[in-house]
């Protein structure tokens, strides 16, 4: 290839990349966003060097490079496109990532029936997974009941992606027998609402026992009011110390569920699906979808964020609870349909 067609490749390919970190940053995605051995960074030698030293930087540096790039080499535009590298761009921007997500429900949702019978309307109504409290499965359970009580929820195909709320304190042996019972349940994540006392003791327990605290926010009079009190909380702490979003109490605090996910990517181990009516602390819980949360960006937005194939995804549904099983139906509805449009 003549030395100015290589000349003008290589700058297109400079473009080319600048361009698509433009483009994730208006979608709000994070860095790093090819992956080591993507086709793109095959193709284009410059590209790969260019995005390896993008993925080192942080956003905000980001921003300034590729709009930098585009304006210097705006005038070389035709010589991307007839390297064909955009046709390559639109292919790694349209490329979807297989959705891991199952649903579980919060079983404080079935608080008034027995545990037998709420283990059986879970299973009914299409759930994969039951998150447990400690109203209907006690952190004192003798290991015989933790066995019996484990072994009901394995005879009916479904798992227990968490247990809680759990209080924590500064009472180092009273947080270790909360993950003496994790550990015993199988537990892979203990939601919890710790004082600010606990969290050294916090950090050393996940490490002894390789096991996530999920911090969950209640709402505006809460310690854990916005997104960003949780990521204050977090800071510094081991990375399985992080949290489970209420996406319902955020609403109340006035946060969309899609930015709450998108601050807490890579600490985020579960989430409590719920919606209301309006942005305010006094409000009135409704259907999934009939509020502020629209579960098809939701479950896109986890996607994004790769939550985990073992996370705690429930739908925590608290009105009706003397007959909640119909509006549960209608919920799960609305979660699956906007499953099924993930990719598989």
């Amino acid at each position: 290839m003549p030395s100015f067609l290589t000349n003008i490749r290589h700058r297109a390919n400079f473009v080319i990349a600048a361009a698509y970190v433009e483009r994730c940053e208006c979608n709000n995605r994070s860095f790093p966003v090819v992956p080591e051995k993507h086709p793109l960074r095959e193709q284009f030698p410059m590209i790969s060097r260019t995005l390896t030293k993008i993925d080192a930087s942080k956003p905000t540096s980001t921003s300034s490079l590729n709009r930098r790039a585009v304006l210097r080499n705006g005038g070389i535009l035709a010589g991307a496109l007839a390297c064909g590298g955009f046709s390559m761009l639109n292919r790694v921007s349209a490329s979807p990532i297989a959705s891991n997500l199952k649903l579980g429900i919060q079983l404080y949702s079935l608080r008034n029936f027995p545990l037998d019978v709420a283990l059986k309307h879970a299973k009914d109504l299409g759930f994969e997974q039951v998150e447990f409290y400690s109203g209907m499965f006690p952190l004192d359970s003798s290991d015989e009941k933790i066995a019996e009580i484990v072994g009901k929820v394995k005879a009916l195909g479904l798992t227990i992606s968490s247990h809680g709320v759990n209080g924590f304190t500064e009472d180092v042996k009273a947080n270790r027998r909360v993950f003496e019972f994790a550990k015993k349940v199988g537990l892979k994540t203990i939601t919890a609402g710790p004082d600010p006392k606990s969290m050294d003791s916090l950090n050393d327990l996940v490490k002894e026992y390789n096991i996530r605290i999920a911090i969950h926010n209640h709402g505006p009079k809460d310690r854990f009011n916005k997104v960003t009190d949780l990521l204050k909380a977090i800071e510094g702490r081991d990375e399985r110390i992080g949290a489970c979003a209420d996406l319902g109490h955020y609403i109340r605090s006035g946060e969309k569920p899609v930015d709450v996910i998108r601050a807490l990517k890579g600490r985020l181990y579960g989430i409590h699906l719920k919606d209301f009516a309006t942005m305010e602390d006094k409000t009135k819980g409704v259907l999934l979808g009939q509020g502020h949360l629209q579960c098809d960006a939701v479950f896109d937005a986890l996607v994004q964020a790769k939550f985990p194939a073992d996370g705690a995804l429930s739908l925590e549904y608290e009105e009706n609870p003397d007959n909640p099983l119909e509006d549960i139906r209608q919920c799960v509805a609305t979660a699956k349909k906007a499953l099924a449009s993930l990719p598989s």
